[in-house]
């Protein structure tokens, strides 16, 4: 076999090593991904729940939940979530500052590589 063919079967090795997909590895799906409030009044803090549904036959777990300023407190599990269960994550948003806003949550998971950007919005008016 000459180098040129060597390099193309080791090519083509390499990508089917990489194409194998484990059919236990956790999948998980969100129910949704943006939470709308509409209005709320200001200083009446305001709780986003959103639920991670789980399929897979691998413990999921949330390895990073970060939310994109201060204002918002997260609240997740820490441990694996087991096949057939779910989570949520809740985030409330303190309402301090009045106008709109849209605030984001990335949440990173060992189901998938790249995180997910759940966003939470409203318009914060007076109170009444």
């Amino acid at each position: 076999m000459n180098q040129a063919n060597a390099q193309t079967t080791k090519a083509v090795a390499t990508a089917q090593t990489c194409a194998v997909v484990n059919p236990d590895a956790p999948k998980a799906k969100w129910y949704k991904t943006i939470i709308d409030f509409g209005e709320i009044e200001q200083g009446i803090p305001k709780e986003a729940e959103f639920t991670l549904l789980y399929e897979g036959k691998e413990p999921l777990l949330i390895q990073k939940a970060k939310a994109s300023c201060g204002c918002t407190n997260l609240k997740y599990s820490q441990g694996p979530i087991l096949p057939g269960k779910s989570a949520i994550i809740a985030a409330t948003y303190n309402a301090a500052a009045m106008g709109q806003f849209a605030k984001s949550i990335t949440v990173t998971t060992n189901a998938h590589p790249n995180p997910v950007l759940l966003l939470i919005k409203c318009t914060v008016v007076a109170r009444k």
